[in-house]
């Protein structure tokens, strides 16, 4: 509890410092609903942050690192929201760089929660745990040198969905998926199901966005980082949430 205090003064200083250095160069706009967006999203990101940390200590110990990875994907993602929505209000423009940044941290975070949920029921072998980490670095760092100008963005679109349907493959069909389905844990297969759209689902946002915004154009720059920053508040946040969900369902859990 003492640490989660001192993450929440950090946050608060954080926040105060950062305004009170910007206030005399930019505010945000009314109107500006992009920005609006990076505020919205900031601030669920540190609530929920704080949510899982407090909860941490009332599931189960074996689904308590999946919990405290939940808390560290939002609680980065809050840190980098803060300083993207300043960039935003002081240029008007957000570089790609500030996207990935995130995601190179908090993407390989999110798909490593498939193997730790899978070790919370003693189903997980170290092969998971691998195999998801590089499909996710894949799918990055493809999309990233092809939106950046490194390699042709054709290129970069066909590594970045290579990535991905690797990772579809294995938490459907591969060793995850099927460990998943083994579990004889009714809350935990639910959970791992639900954990499964929102990969599927959630994350398609990207590559459409990939294609409309940087292949075929027809999104632009303003619609695109709203629907990139909706993206991240359901990905981010309803992921760790359903883990929660899935954990309290468990036996074990403190009362």
């Amino acid at each position: 509890m003492k640490k989660l205090k001192l993450f929440v003064l950090a946050a608060v200083s954080l926040l105060g410092v950062s305004g009170a250095a910007n206030a005399e160069t930019a505010m945000l706009a009314s109107d500006d609903f992009v920005g609006i967006s990076f505020w919205l999203v900031s601030m669920a990101c540190l609530a929920a942050t704080v949510f899982f940390f407090i909860e941490r200590s009332s599931v189960p110990a074996g689904w308590r690192v999946s919990i405290t990875v939940a808390g560290i994907v939002t609680g980065i993602a809050f840190i980098h929201y803060i300083y993207m929505r300043e960039v935003w209000v002081m240029t008007g423009d957000l570089p790609t760089v500030y996207r990935y940044i995130d995601w190179l941290i908090t993407v390989p975070l999110l798909m490593l929660e498939f193997y730790f949920v899978l070790l919370a029921v003693n189903k997980a072998n170290s092969g998971i745990f691998w195999r998801l980490l590089i499909g996710a670095v894949v799918m990055l760092v493809g999309r990233y040198l092809g939106e950046a100008g490194y390699i042709s963005p054709m290129l970069g679109f066909v590594v970045g969905m290579a990535g991905w349907i690797y990772i579809l493959y294995e938490v459907f069909s591969g060793d995850a998926g099927k460990a998943a389905a083994k579990s004889g844990n009714k809350a935990f297969v639910k959970a791992f199901g639900a954990m499964r759209m929102i990969v599927t689902v959630g994350w398609a946002i990207y590559p459409l966005g990939y294609v409309f915004g940087y292949l075929t154009g027809g999104v632009d720059a303003n619609s695109l980082n709203v629907i990139y920053n909706a993206a991240d508040f359901l990905n981010k946040i309803a992921f760790g949430l359903i883990i929660w969900v899935a954990a309290m369902q468990s036996p074990g859990r403190a009362r």
